[in-house]
This record gives structure tokens, C-alpha cells and sequence, in this order.
């Protein structure tokens, strides 16, 4: 797959990950959230939110409803494990970053064989994923 800089169409992929600027923008009927994600339910393609994406979008609260409403129609969270752990960690000294969430996301993607990760924070994300061109960044 062909890595997407600032473009917004990106290749193919059997897999969309949702990331946390992705699932609040979607919880806030964001349209091109909304659509990317009606694209990849109409390409027959995964979606997933790592678990550590609801870790930083919900609360314990009662405004957690948005929220939990795309968890629950996403229907899939992706754990991280030992090997996503360190995978993430590898992710975090190769770029010099501390963006730990970034990482353990990019993690998930390489870990799961590829796919397209969702975003509205796109520079982090890419830089984590530069030399995994099967992970494709896409910006809302």
C-alpha cells in the first residue's frame, strides 16, 4: 500500500483503525469520519479501535455516550499485548518520540498485517509508521 501524506484518498486496505482523534470525530458526526468509516464497512474491510484508544477517549461518565456508541458500532477493540508493547516501544526509540498512544496505534496496525489508520493528528502517526509502508496514515 502507498503511504498517504496530506491526500485524501488512500490506497486499499482490508483494515481501518480508528484512532482517538478519529473516534471523537466521528462521536461528533464528523462527515468525512462518517464516510470513511461507511467506505470501509462497504469494502467489506476490518474495523478496529486498539485499546488504548478507549483508554484515552472515555471517562466513566455519562458523556462518555458518544463515544461509546462508536465503540459499540465498531464492535471490534484490539488488545495490546506483550509483543504490541515492545513493538511500540521499538516504534518509540526508532523515531525519538513520546507519543506512547501514537505508537502502541502504529503497533496495532503492523502487528495486525497492515492497514489504513484514521486520524486527525496524521504528523506523529506518520512519522511512527515511516518505515512500515503496509500502515497507511489517513488524515479526517
Amino acid at each position: 500500500m502507498a503511504r498517504t501524506r496530506g491526500r485524501t484518498q488512500a490506497a486499499p486496505a482490508q483494515r481501518l483503525i480508528l484512532d482517538s482523534g478519529a473516534v471523537i470525530a466521528v462521536s461528533r458526526h464528523d462527515v468525512r469520519g462518517r464516510a470513511a468509516l461507511a467506505a470501509a464497512h462497504e469494502a467489506g474491510a476490518e474495523v478496529s479501535i486498539p485499546s488504548v484508544v478507549v483508554a484515552e477517549t472515555v471517562r466513566g461518565t455519562a458523556t462518555d455516550a458518544p463515544v461509546n456508541r462508536i465503540i459499540k458500532a465498531v464492535g471490534e477493540v484490539s488488545w495490546a499485548d506483550e509483543s504490541i508493547g515492545r513493538l511500540a516501544g521499538a516504534l518509540l526509540g526508532a523515531g525519538r518520540s513520546n507519543a506512547t498512544v501514537d505508537a502502541v496505534v502504529v503497533a496495532s496496525a503492523i502487528g495486525a498485517g497492515g492497514g489504513v489508520i484514521l486520524t486527525g493528528d496524521p504528523g506523529d502517526l506518520e512519522a511512527l509508521a515511516v518505515d512500515h509502508p503496509d500502515v497507511v496514515i489517513r488524515s479526517l
